[in-house]
């Protein structure tokens, strides 16, 4: 296995940041900042980042097969047109419910776009903390980043057993995904909201967008929705 690397390729100072996507055709990756309501979109190759901003948390992004993005926005499924920032709902669920929103999303292998308000989670060792998000490589294996555990971690999801532990120099580890050329790099989100000054000095990259080479396993590519 190679020598593993890990970098902030972005200091973004997310409050929460969540749902990396990778995007083959512009090398970038999309991400959302949860309560500061943006989705954004940062180019590996000019190293800029774009960001919209919409009119609640928005809990999860991912490629619409037809052209631009979908997003879960509060309670809201919805379209986003990148060039012209255009948000249209889609549908919308738990309207008695003002307060509530959605807590993550996906899109699955048919091209459906799955939300949800509580998620299942796998039963972790004591000290891994808390799953959060997570993805598949082209084995077949999940990768889980852990919430206050500062570490993504290689499971087998037949077995349970862990395969890998990758640690990171930030705790709130939210998210990863694939992506980079032949997806063989893994993108880590994280969060600073919660921490004290003492914590935010110790970790200065906390709400970053971190990069992982070296893991000796490529990722696949994310399905689009089809609608």
């Amino acid at each position: 296995m190679s020598s593993i690397k890990i970098e902030c390729v972005l200091p973004e100072n997310c409050r929460c940041g969540e749902s990396p996507v990778w995007e083959e055709s512009s090398n970038s990756l999309l991400f959302v900042d949860i309560p500061a309501k943006k989705v954004c979109r940062w180019n590996s190759l000019t190293k800029q980042v774009q960001r919209v901003t919409v009119d609640a948390p928005v809990s999860s992004v991912a490629l619409r097969q037809s052209g631009g993005y979908v997003a879960t926005v509060g309670t809201k499924f919805c379209t986003l047109n990148w060039e012209d920032q255009s948000v249209v709902v889609l549908a919308t669920v738990d309207k008695d419910k003002k307060n509530n929103r959605f807590n993550d999303g996906k899109v699955d292998p048919a091209g459906r776009y799955f939300a949800a308000n509580r998620r299942s989670v796998y039963k972790l060792e004591k000290d891994e903390q808390i799953p959060d998000g997570m993805c598949i490589d082209a084995e077949g294996k999940l990768w889980v980043a852990c919430y206050n555990g500062g570490r993504v971690i290689r499971l087998d999801p037949e077995t349970g057993k862990r395969l890998q532990t990758v640690k990171l120099p930030v705790d709130k580890t939210t998210s990863c995904c694939f992506g980079g050329k032949d997806y063989s790099e893994m993108y880590v989100t994280c969060a600073r909201d919660g921490m004290d000054s003492e914590s935010l000095l110790r970790q200065p990259e906390a709400g970053g967008i971190f990069k992982i080479t070296g893991l000796g396993v490529k990722g696949i590519a994310p399905y689009p929705y089809a609608g």
